[in-house]
């Protein structure tokens, strides 16, 4: 049997040299690098494992894809348009580029929570846009969201919105205020007016008409007119258009354009 390499025998030498406190320092210190050595080489053998487990093996492959939260769309309309990559390491699909893809695709879509299932699925969680007003084009609807979005058009009007109407062609005040806050400015004001409402007026609230910025009306469904006036003040006109209909039950006709001095009138 071989005996002691050259080395062995020089670091026995030196351990066993020297007051018995280096001895032991010097016993520490070899066994504490041997310990880090080996969990050095642990580590990459577990990462070069994780990252073989994550981009090579078929344990976190994309399998399958998930929709939640339509309420128009169809899921399959929502899985086509992800284009999620069925068959890809989940660690490397672009959950961003997916988000992106769907609002561009589908309009309808207001936002969209794309999130890693592990170990096989790919979750898409939509909300979609609730029409506030719609806007009569030919025999089609454009329906318009609470932020002034015109996100779709479809052959039959949704339920609870009132239409939009602009009454902003003709000459004077109207064509000014269409000069100095643009169309899309005065639809979003007219979004402002409807999401105001009381509750009891907005379910009979059949159209929204604008005139100007500051000349914006509403159309009940028995006949009943409302003038709003701007966006602005919305929750003291909401709050003084209640007590007003109460207080005139018969009027035909309410005006809460300036709030502190409202008006009614008709019978």
């Amino acid at each position: 049997m071989a005996g002691p390499t050259t080395v062995e025998r020089g670091e026995r030498q030196q351990e066993s040299s020297g007051p018995p406190l280096a001895r032991r320092l010097r016993r520490l210190v070899r066994r504490r690098l041997r310990t880090i050595i080996m969990l050095a080489v642990a580590m990459v053998f577990l990462g070069t494992a994780g990252l073989w487990a994550l981009y090579g093996s078929s344990w976190t492959r994309v399998e399958r894809v998930t929709v939640s939260g339509t309420r128009v769309l169809t899921p399959t309309q929502v899985r086509e348009a992800a284009e999620v990559p069925v068959g890809a390491p989940l660690i490397s699909v672009d959950t961003d580029a997916i988000a992106s893809r769907l609002r561009r695709k589908l309009p309808r879509i207001d936002t969209v929570d794309v999130v890693r299932s592990w170990p096989h699925g790919i979750g898409l969680k939509v909300v979609e846009r609730t029409p506030v007003l719609i806007v009569q084009k030919g025999g089609k609807f454009v329906e318009v969201d609470g932020k002034g979005v015109r996100f779709a058009t479809v052959s039959e009007a949704p339920k609870g919105a009132p239409a939009l109407e602009l009454s902003i062609s003709r000459p004077g005040s109207a064509a000014a205020s269409l000069r100095r806050f643009g169309e899309d400015r005065l639809v979003r004001e007219a979004v402002t007016v409807a999401r105001s409402l009381p509750a009891a007026v907005a379910r009979e609230t059949r159209s929204v008409k604008v005139r100007s910025y500051d000349d914006i009306s509403l159309e009940l469904g028995d006949g009943r007119t409302v003038d709003w006036g701007s966006g602005e003040r919305g929750a003291l006109k909401a709050r003084t258009l209640t007590a007003l209909m109460k207080a005139a039950p018969d009027a035909r006709r309410f005006d809460v354009s300036v709030p502190t001095a409202p008006a009614s009138s008709g019978s």
